[in-house]
């Protein structure tokens, strides 16, 4: 079985075993046994739904502290569009770069220029290129890896370029390596994420063989540190700046707002954004030019790291990305010019994933496939959770796979009981 890397941890002290995060997980990879919750990592995509939901913060993503900083000669930071909505109007965001520089960081570079050239990227791959319709944004590695368990028939739909993200490290990294001299392995590279899906694409890429970030520090950990810096800098750097619509990317409908398209959908919040996977899988969307899929509740905006409220952060990004102050300095032609040299592209084949594998051995499977089958038929149908399990198919995978038996079911508790005294 393959290792996993998962950014989604549980700190099981603080478990009280209520089925919050049981009952939300998109991929049934929750269980509760002995009062507490287990996370199956074979299932889990670190969209950081479970995070969102306990009550008891007993969930949680492991990300970098700054003492990483010290591993380094030089170091970028990597500033998630989310930031802007994380701050006041008010607030010149110049000081709030200034105030991140000054935690130890030598470079800072912002993901909205990354995003303008994706822009333009994807806006000539939707008017002159053949790929399957709806073209599916690579923006969020959660929704990839959910297309690549439950509609492996989609990947080829999903347009092949990497995430603003990386595209943000690897330009960044060429800059400081030309203006230093410096070796590429004595740059440290580090994200601030708004959840914890980017960080488990750090350690676990997507579509290419090694991430050119090295981490990912939470926005959370480090945002009192930011607005205390804040408001002691009168000094500061004037840093560039994505464009209004790069910005924009971080809250729904921004991709293709920036992309300058009409003919598209965008969804928020897992449960939708798969209502419209099996509407594409089914090809009743194929007259959609993009789709663009975001895990959280109101986009990148709504990730679980970030501090602020995603709907007053989506306003503020909004309000940004109808704001033409932010003019675009990136040129079509160099945009292009990273495409066509495959510089921004993926490298490695994206491949489906199978997360139910019941036996290495095909004919033992068949069997076990069969077994479940039947004890499906058995259980109530009910879905209720009472047995530690989201579903009662999810509980018969369970019994099959030798973790949980029939009586965690209290309904066959109760008719094994009757059955006795009758």
């Amino acid at each position: 079985m393959n290792k996993y890397f998962h950014s989604v941890v549980l700190e099981e002290e603080k478990c009280k075993g209520c089925t919050h995060c049981m009952r939300k997980c998109p991929m049934e990879a929750i269980r509760v046994r002995d009062k507490r919750a287990i996370i199956i990592k074979e299932r889990c995509i670190d969209c950081g739904e479970c995070i969102i939901v306990c009550p008891y913060h007993a969930q949680n993503a492991i990300t970098d502290d700054l003492s990483r900083l010290q591993d380094f000669e030089m170091n970028i930071a990597i500033l998630s569009t989310t930031m802007y909505g994380q701050f006041t109007d008010n607030i010149d965001m110049n000081k709030v770069y200034q105030g991140i520089k000054n935690m130890g960081f030598d470079y800072v570079y912002d993901e909205g220029i990354a995003a303008d050239i994706s822009s333009i990227i994807l806006r000539n791959i939707i008017e002159k290129e053949k790929i399957p319709k709806p073209i599916i944004s690579s923006m969020c590695p959660a929704i990839l890896r959910i297309i690549q368990v439950r509609f492996p028939t989609l990947l080829k739909n999903i347009v092949n370029i990497e995430s603003p993200m990386e595209i943000a490290a690897r330009l960044a990294k060429r800059e400081i390596m030309k203006k230093n001299n410096i070796k590429e392995d004595n740059i440290g590279v580090f994200y601030l994420t708004p959840c914890p899906a980017k960080v488990t694409s750090i350690k676990q890429p997507i579509g290419i063989e090694k991430s050119e970030l090295t981490g990912a520090i939470s926005i959370k950990k480090i945002y009192g540190d930011i607005v205390s810096n804040t408001k002691h800098i009168t000094d500061y750097d004037k840093f560039n700046k994505g464009s209004h619509l790069g910005i924009g990317w971080s809250s729904v409908g921004g991709q293709s707002k920036a992309i300058g398209i009409k003919n598209y959908i965008s969804a928020d919040g897992i449960d939708n954004v798969i209502d419209v996977l099996e509407e594409i899988e089914l090809g009743k969307l194929n007259n959609i030019d993009f789709f663009e899929g975001y895990a959280c509740i109101g986009g990148c905006v709504g990730g679980p790291l970030n501090v602020e409220n995603p709907f007053i952060a989506s306003s503020r990004i909004r309000k940004i990305s109808n704001n033409e102050e932010y003019k675009s300095k990136v040129k079509d032609s160099y945009a292009m010019d990273l495409y066509k040299t495959k510089a921004v592209c993926w490298t490695n084949e994206l491949k489906p994933k199978e997360i139910m594998q019941l036996d290495d051995d095909f004919e033992t499977a068949v069997k076990k496939i069969e077994k479940l089958k039947y004890i499906l038929d058995i259980l109530p149908g009910l879905d209720c959770g009472s047995c530690g399990a989201p579903s009662c198919r999810a509980l018969a995978e369970d019994i099959v796979r030798g973790y949980a038996n029939i009586y965690d079911c209290m309904f066959m508790n109760d008719n094994n009981n009757d059955n006795e005294g009758g």
